[in-house]
């Protein structure tokens, strides 16, 4: 694979990461007492999204966890694995290896037991969305990550028409569509949420265009981590969570997971990804839940633009069921009822 100055592009996010991080005052989260737990609800299914890092994350929880997740919605992303444990090549995925690599990986590990069976993605909706000004991800990476997953049948819907840059598109966006630039919540005047919902769950009520229904509050991420540290896997020590009224009263609901990019965690953006994101407007009319969990930077593990860990940064089993940082995503997921 060949493409377009992928470390200059890296460069320039680091760079600006630092900016941020300063501005930003450091590291450290808001102090919050008491931080609840997660409620125990009534959930019926589960998907996950995300963009860029969290884009990845997506895939890894999904295809890992494919008894666990009903679909995944994967934007400015690749496929499964692709980082290969590599840091410093992670953006391009140019390692020599093809897309049946990764599938005949994929398919050994899980007869190991390592992820569940390949098998399970069959049948499965799967939502991609690749801007064609991305300047991170090559549209040949992201074209990548459709074929594995039309390789193993999953049911993969393609949006690569708009000219977006490095981008969550969200019809609230406040940074046009072609540019990649904080919050990274582009507008390309279309609604790809409602398209990734309705290929997962065949169709969707209008959105909600008015004041928010439901109740963003924040939740004690350290009581899902592995060893009770959340700090100690590069993700923050609380993380967002969504509900709607009739969620919150018992009725059956879909959970969603939705994971933010590099340089987009709380830590820097605070709720922006929620509230822009366009997502918690469907929750309110659809009976979905949005579980929003947080990375954070680190010098150690070496993460300092707070992305999650789909190339190795917190150890060599970071694609499989055992990695802790997908091993806290579900335990959240489970812990809601899911």
């Amino acid at each position: 694979m060949r493409f377009r100055s992928p470390r200059r592009a890296v460069q320039a996010l680091a760079a600006l990461g630092t900016a941020l991080a300063l501005a930003a005052g450091g590291p450290a989260a808001p102090a919050r007492a008491a931080t609840p737990l997660l409620p125990d609800l009534n959930i019926t299914g589960t998907y996950v999204t995300g963009v860029s890092s969290g884009g990845f994350m997506a895939t890894q929880l999904q295809v890992a966890y494919s008894g666990t997740f009903d679909g995944a919605g994967i934007v400015a992303a690749g496929p499964y694995d692709c980082g290969q444990g590599h840091v410093i090549e992670f953006v391009t995925c140019d390692l020599g290896l093809g897309v049946g690599d990764l599938e005949r990986q994929a398919e050994d590990w899980a007869s190991e037991g390592r992820i569940d069976p390949v098998a399970n993605l069959r049948g499965k909706p799967v939502y991609t969305y690749h801007g064609s000004l991305d300047p991170v991800v090559n549209p040949l990476v992201s074209r990548a990550g459709v074929d594995f997953y039309e390789h193993f049948g999953a049911d993969v819907t393609y949006h690569d028409r708009d000219p977006a840059g490095h981008s969550w598109p969200t019809p609230d966006g406040v940074v046009p569509c072609a540019l990649t630039l904080p919050p990274f919540l582009n507008n390309c005047h279309d609604d790809p949420e409602r398209e990734m919902l309705t290929a997962w769950l065949g169709g969707v009520d209008p959105r909600n265009t008015g004041a928010p229904e439901g109740t963003l509050t924040h939740f004690d991420q350290n009581a899902y981590a592995p060893g009770g540290s959340a700090r100690a896997l590069s993700m923050d020590s609380t993380g967002q969570l969504y509900v709607p009224p009739s969620c919150a009263a018992g009725a059956p609901c879909t959970l969603v997971v939705a994971l933010h990019g590099c340089l987009s965690a709380q830590q820097l953006l605070g709720t922006a990804f929620a509230e822009k994101g366009n997502i918690d407007t469907y929750a309110d009319t659809n009976h979905l839940v949005v579980l929003y969990p947080q990375a954070v930077s680190s010098v150690w593990p070496v993460n300092p633009q707070g992305c999650w860990d789909w190339f190795g940064y917190t150890g060599s089993d970071y694609a499989v069921k055992s990695a802790r940082q997908m091993t806290a995503v579900v335990a959240m997921v489970h812990a809601l009822g899911a």
